[in-house]
């Protein structure tokens, strides 16, 4: 029997700017938590399971979960490590060449990352002599970044750990902030302690989803409990300018199925003509700052369950075996939202060693190695990492040349 747990109030407030007038998107229900990965012992036991709906903030437009699952049940152990994607790697890599040349870093630099997971990005400072901290919450995965010698605090970022690295003389040049800034609680706090941390030149590079992205491409299945929130533009504008921040240069980036690079520094700093022109857009007739542009979501991704079930139940029913790739965030809310269980599935293969032998939250299929795939040749695999497609279809070749599809479920069903 699942364990739910009630998170919420009745009545939620926007976490950015406290309003009450909040607008309900879509009620995914009570679904796990989506990287509560199991070992085989923990099977028989209950698994808790709490609400998730998403929100319009009609006075700011952040667009946001009412659940607060408390950040050290979500992030204290975690089981994803970011140098396990070559296409994360190559993204970063490109990146610090770029930010070393334009704000001619050198050995006096310091460069600070929020959620710094295995040092997969500050290896690449480190590599040109410059300085880093990483930021790390999860002990297990800091422990991986330490063994490369990079120095990491396990501590979750606030305002207060960013006063006191201020205080300790520990300003940076760059702060990054790569797919974390959703998965902060109250995003109030983390803005205060960016303030702190930057020196007066500085500015924090923040990667996060686009809101935008997720309602156009129906990316549903970012939603789960450790996105607290699901940013646009205006959204981050609003916030950091009740904080003595603003957003000072911004691109849109392909990553993650479309997510927005965000460059933020102090509100005397000059934001490039861009900023303007996003803002702009995105308060059109119709766009990210009305409810509107979000009405029809939830229907879109009922017909989408709709078709994908059709998919997959034709072919099981013609005697085809399925398994799916990637036991990941996204697909847990994919499969435990679209009742996709071991009646259909009859495995998950991930290529992180951290989850192989254990069991996926809610419908608990077995997470194997890819190998999995041309040991026991299912005839089609579930790519539930749609976002690294083209990497996985690459890697996957001898699968493939076997006869082996995939089935890329977003934003439409497509066999490949």
């Amino acid at each position: 029997m699942p364990l739910e747990a009630v998170v919420t109030a009745s009545v939620p407030r926007c976490r950015a700017c406290g309003d009450e007038e909040l607008r309900l998107i879509l009620d995914l229900g009570t679904l796990p938590l989506a990287n509560a990965l199991l070992d085989e012992a923990d099977l028989a036991q209950p698994e808790e399971r709490f609400p998730l709906r998403l929100f319009f903030c009609s006075h700011c437009s952040l667009v946001q979960i009412d659940a607060n699952v408390p950040p050290e049940k979500l992030f204290a152990h975690y089981l994803y490590a970011s140098s396990n994607s070559d296409t994360m790697l190559a993204h970063v890599g490109r990146q610090v060449e770029r930010l070393v040349d334009e704000r001619r870093l050198g050995p006096a630099s310091l460069v600070l990352e929020i959620a710094s997971n295995d040092g997969y990005l500050l290896k690449f400072y480190r590599e040109r002599g410059i300085p880093v901290l990483g930021i790390e919450p999860a002990a297990n995965i800091a422990a991986l970044a330490r063994k490369q010698g990079i120095e990491t605090l396990v501590e979750f970022f606030d305002a207060a750990l960013g006063r006191r690295l201020a205080a300790e003389g520990r300003c940076a040049d760059i702060v990054h902030a790569h797919n974390v800034f959703a998965h902060i609680p109250d995003p109030n706090e983390f803005i205060v302690g960016l303030r702190h941390l930057l020196k007066p030149g500085g500015i924090a590079v923040i990667e996060v989803p686009y809101v935008r992205e997720l309602i156009d491409k129906l990316e549903f299945d970012t939603i789960y409990h450790e996105h607290f929130s699901y940013y646009s533009l205006t959204a981050v504008e609003n916030l950091c300018r009740r904080h003595k921040l603003r957003v000072v240069d911004v691109e849109r980036i392909a990553i993650h199925g479309g997510s927005l690079r965000l460059f933020v520094g102090h509100s005397a700093q000059v934001p490039q003509a861009r900023v303007a022109s996003l803002l702009e857009e995105e308060q059109s007739k119709g766009g990210l700052g009305a409810f509107a542009y979000y009405e029809s979501f939830a229907q879109r991704v009922w017909r989408l369950r709709d078709e994908l079930l059709a998919l997959l139940y034709k072919l099981k029913a013609s005697g085809q075996h399925l398994a799916a790739y990637g036991a990941s965030a996204k697909g847990s809310t994919l499969m435990n939202l679209f009742g996709i269980d071991a009646s259909i599935l009859d495995f998950v293969a991930d290529r992180s060693t951290l989850k192989q032998g254990k069991f996926t939250p809610g419908n608990h299929l077995p997470i194997l190695s890819p190998a999995a795939l041309l040991e026991r040749k299912p005839d089609a695999v579930l790519l539930l990492t749609w976002n690294f497609a083209n990497e996985i279809l690459a890697q996957q070749q001898a699968y493939r040349a076997g006869g082996g599809r995939f089935i890329i479920p977003v934003p439409t069903v497509a066999i490949v």
